[in-house]
């Protein structure tokens, strides 16, 4: 059994006065066995010489409880845990976790402190998954008989889990997910079960269970043990006397496996037997069983049965009869002394009892007009799906108006639902339903003068193929108020029809060779899986193209089957109907082959999207679509109202007022045509959202084309011509953007640099204006990465730079606010704070994502740009700022930029 381990880091934002600069854990997934070792990240960048173990402080706890610890230069941790203080000084926290198991997941928080400040926080969240152990237990199942085959998931974590059944690798029962049952130990196990019908064609066919579990897959292999039912003959070797030994054999036919159980019983009590088995041609085997009966025995008389048991088979294969038919010795016996004397006294007693005897001739005459004579079930020639079919029985006899008759779908009586299961309804009812059924008699018929009578019992029914397959109708005759079966029949198993639905033939290019043409018919909802595919073009037969799934059609959930065939011609002769083809479908529930022909070459629709035009009045709004290059002609297309947007097609409704205009052809068998529609143009439903679907339906086509326009006004908002800046006393700047208006939403990346710019993080926010339109604020802060920044670093005391205060409030303490067109009137006494002489390489965007960001949820978060400089110690690279904005009622990107002025960069 295998288990991995799952580790994710979230790392917080966090700040501290010292010169130390904190660094992001990113998010990892760290895997790992059971009961192996797992380290959980929490890194911080930091300068040697600068720390002292002294300030530090490193705390690793896990749900609300402490779990290591490492404070005035001392360490203490759980047992289970190891920490390495020798890499503190490197910046290394992580904790490592020893035997991770299922007790051990949680969130665990790390955090660290210097000089009792904030240097870092993150949280890793700890879990394990452990992948199942699949197993498929090894079974015996009865040729074509129900069975179940079960398929094992344990020790699994987390759920679900899915199934999959296989046969020669392909699907053939629809993927299950279970969640399973959760054990002792905390993992979790499922089972799978699959109802299959055993055929001749499974035997050494491969199978397989696929287990699937957090995107992993296991698949167990395995092959079914199938049974083969013997047929039973039961006989006697003839006996030289009726005082000796009788022996019985029976003999069994055409069953496997080789190992078989046969009971001996006589009048329901089990007698002994000896085997012996031979092997057939075919595979299977054959026996015969010997019984040798005792004299007592042999006296006793009675039914004797053979029974043949076999693994998977619920049912044993038996053969009964009575000793009276097996026996053939009917010789006279040799009477003794005794014996005559006994036969004389039975002849006198035989004398005196005559005249009792002839008071009770009348009954046993009684008793012979109640003899019977029963015919077997008459089955119909054809048992369809969905069609009436009737089974029957003849019963003649001189009392047959006082006989009654019960019928039986294999073991289960059949009562008359005639009256409550309607005869169109659903062809598979659900479970435990018996299906439509009614039963009638007819009679009794009077036939000749010599007083017999004749009686006919029939069952109507509707075949379903859930009940149906396999079965056997059994009838069983008694006369009424009498619990005695005086016959039963049983009907031959029957094979339930269903005719195939023929797809017209569809035609598609050849994915690497477009070219050749694939010509393609499925036929569907057919019983039983054997079907003919045949095409033909003129002037003879075509071959069709060989596939797996023509060869072994896979029943659906409802147990029809279906199948496709494929034939490949080149384009050259199927275009304009240049050449004939059509295919013919063969099936035994066919009376006649249907036959489908091609009508030319197919070429599927191209679809524009849907454009929109308002009338003089802006009272009403036309939409159109163009629909081009399709043949056949025929299109249909339909208008729909999306509610909200969405794509589900049971929120659509139809709209009327679409019109389509052809289609007209514009080269040889190739059209095009465009669809309008005309509606009310009404601002204040269009303004709530939705949209407008065109549905194009063609013969070419699998699916529907659809395209959607959205009801929603596009509007530019109002763009400044220029950015706006103002600069904090520390040297911060903060640089922002007012959008009005517009719809929908205009989107804005901010990026900064020297000679090359990269991205930066940015604030929005949107709010009602004085003028009642919305107002969008881009806000963006940034400073330069220089010594001299790294020098006011060490003198701030905490406080962040306040996104409103800056931007919104320009006689805020330490701020100064400026603007691109007067760059030059508000840079004086500012020089100092704006100075650089750092001479660090690169250019772009420095981003310390999160550890800038106070913990205010109002503190903007600034970004550190680094700039390189020139060949003289004096030149620097000037500051560019840029801001794309993109908005869909703009066809180009529209941008807003401000450059360092040269003053400032002469006084740095």
């Amino acid at each position: 059994m295998k288990f991995i381990l799952v580790v994710r880091t979230l790392a917080t934002r966090g700040q501290c006065s010292t010169d130390m600069d904190t660094k992001k854990v990113f998010s990892a997934d760290i895997q790992a066995r059971l009961n192996t070792n797992a380290s959980l990240p929490c890194n911080v960048t930091l300068k040697l010489d600068d720390v002292d173990d002294a300030p530090l402080e490193a705390n690793w706890a896990s749900n609300g409880s402490a779990v290591a610890s490492f404070k005035n230069a001392t360490a203490q941790i759980k047992d289970g845990f190891v920490w390495t203080t020798g890499l503190f000084r490197n910046g290394d926290f992580s904790l490592t976790v020893l035997r991770v198991g299922l007790s051990l997941q949680g969130v665990y928080e790390c955090t660290v402190r210097y000089n009792s400040s904030a240097l870092h926080s993150s949280m890793v969240t700890l879990s394990v998954i452990a992948s199942p152990s699949v197993s498929v237990p090894q079974q015996w199942m009865a040729l074509e008989a129900e069975s179940q085959l079960k398929c094992h998931a344990d020790g699994f974590y987390p759920p679900p889990v899915s199934f999959t059944w296989t046969r020669d690798d392909r699907v053939i029962q629809p993927t299950a997910q279970l969640d399973g049952d959760k054990t002792p130990e905390g993992f979790y196990a499922a089972t799978a079960n699959l109802t299959y019908y055993p055929s001749r064609g499974d035997q050494n066919v491969t199978f397989g269970c696929k287990v699937t579990h957090n995107g992993t897959n296991q698949e167990v292999h395995f092959q079914l043990n199938i049974t083969y039912s013997p047929t039973v003959r039961l006989s006697a070797i003839p006996s030289p006397s009726r005082n000796s030994p009788l022996t019985l054999y029976c003999h069994l036919e055409s069953f496997y496996p080789e190992e078989v159980s046969v009971s001996w019983l006589q009048n329901g009590t089990v007698l002994q037997e000896t085997p012996g088995t031979e092997q057939n041609p075919d595979g299977t085997f054959r026996t015969t069983r010997y019984m040798t009966l005792s004299h007592e025995q042999r006296w006793r008389g009675g039914e004797v049965e053979c029974a043949v048991n076999q693994p998977g088979v619920v049912r044993p294969a038996r053969a009964s009869a009575h000793l009276e038919e097996l026996d053939p010795q009917d010789e006279a016996p040799v009477l003794t002394k005794s014996a005559k004397a006994s036969v004389a006294m039975m002849c006198i007693s035989l004398v005196l009892v005559f005249l009792l005897c002839f008071g009770f001739s009348w009954r046993r005459r009684d008793e012979k007009q109640k003899s019977l004579a029963v015919s077997g079930i008459i089955l119909p020639p054809r048992v369809v799906v969905g069609q009436k079919g009737r089974v029957s029985v003849s019963i003649e006899g001189r009392r047959v108006d006082r006989v009654q008759t019960a019928w039986f779908l294999n073991d289960t009586p059949i009562s008359d639902t005639s009256l409550t299961a309607p005869e169109k309804g659903p062809l598979l009812p659900s479970s435990g339903e018996m299906g439509y059924y009614k039963l009638h008699s007819q009679g009794p018929l009077h036939s000749s003068g010599s007083g017999v009578q004749q009686l006919i019992s029939s069952l109507t029914f509707i075949p379903q193929i859930a009940i149906h397959k396999g079965a056997v109708f059994k009838c069983q005759v008694s006369y009424a108020g009498k619990d005695k079966i005086v016959v039963e029949r049983a009907s031959e198993r029957f094979t339930v029809l269903s005719a195939p639905e023929v797809s017209e033939i569809e035609l598609a290019e050849t994915p690497n060779d477009s070219e050749v043409i694939c010509m393609t018919v499925r036929a569907s909802h057919f019983h039983p899986d054997v079907i003919t595919f045949r095409w033909f073009c003129q002037g003879g037969e075509l071959s069709p193209v060989a596939s797996q799934a023509l060869s072994s059609p896979r029943p659906d959930s409802d147990g029809f089957f279906s199948a496709s065939s494929q034939c490949k011609l080149p384009r050259s002769e199927l275009e304009q109907g240049a050449t004939r083809v059509w295919v013919s479908v063969h099936h035994v529930a066919l009376k006649q082959p249907v036959t489908r022909e091609t009508r030319g070459f197919i070429k599927q629709p191209r679809v524009s999207d849907i454009s929109s035009a308002a009338s003089a009045s802006d009272q009403m709004l036309t939409l159109g679509c163009e629909i081009t290059d399709f043949y056949p002609p025929d299109v249909t297309v339909t208008w729909l109202k999306a509610r909200g947007g969405e794509r589900d097609d049971s929120e659509d409704e139809v709209m009327a007022g679409g019109e389509l205009w052809g289609p007209v052809e514009i080269l040889p068998q190739l059209y095009r045509t465009t669809a309008t529609l005309t509606t009310a143009n009404s601002r204040e439903k269009r303004q709530r959202g939705g949209g407008i679907k065109c549905r194009v339906e063609h013969l070419s086509l699998h699916e529907p084309i659809e395209r959607l326009w959205r009801n929603i006004d596009i509007v530019a908002p109002s763009i400044p011509s220029s950015i706006s800046v103002c600069w904090s006393s520390e040297g911060v700047g903060v640089f922002s953007l007012l959008l009005k208006g517009g719809h929908p939403k205009a989107k804005l990346l901010w990026t900064a640099g020297g000679t090359t710019l990269a991205p930066l993080e940015s604030s929005e926010t949107e709010e009602l204006g004085d003028d009642g339109q919305r107002e969008l604020r881009s806000v963006c802060a940034l400073e330069r990465s220089t010594r001299a920044a790294r020098r006011r670093d060490k003198r701030r005391n905490g406080r962040g730079l306040k996104t409103k205060a800056a931007v919104t409030d320009p006689e805020t303490d330490g701020i100064a606010y400026i603007d691109e067109k007067s760059d030059g009137e508000n840079d004086d006494g500012k020089s100092e704070d704006t100075k650089s002489s750092d001479g660090d390489d690169g250019s772009g965007g420095d981003v310390d994502d999160d550890d800038e960001r106070e913990e205010d949820s109002g503190a903007l978060y600034i970004n550190r740009v680094n700039l390189t400089r020139g060949s003289e110690e004096s030149e620097r690279t000037r500051l560019r700022v840029v801001v794309e904005l993109k908005h869909p009622a703009l066809k180009l990107p529209v941008y807003r930029s401000w450059t360092e002025p040269n003053e400032e960069i002469s006084t740095m």
